[in-house]
């Protein structure tokens, strides 16, 4: 019987991830997941807001992207106004 190498042995091994910052594996799968989440909730407030312009031109076909590209622009606008509203400035924090 022909012996394994190191090598051969660790193939067989199943991958643990290392912890991150925070200290386990289990919070990055968390963070993972919210963040595919709101990734998610934005694509949908966008699509929305795209759909609300298009209806607005009339139901005129060939602006597509363009009403996606000014949703996109007035969703990511208002989510960072509203981010910037929720924390107080730095010179303010103690």
């Amino acid at each position: 019987m022909k012996s394994q190498t190191s090598s051969q042995r660790a193939e067989k091994q199943p991958y643990i991830p290392p912890a991150n910052q925070h200290g386990t594996v289990a919070s990055s799968h968390k963070s993972a997941s919210r963040l595919r989440a709101s990734i998610e909730d934005l694509h949908e407030c966008i699509a929305v807001r795209a759909y609300e312009l298009y209806a607005q031109r009339g139901w005129r076909e060939g602006g597509a992207l363009k009403d996606w590209v000014d949703a996109e622009r007035e969703i990511l606008h208002r989510n960072v106004s509203s981010q910037a509203l929720a924390k107080p400035p730095r010179d303010m924090e103690s």
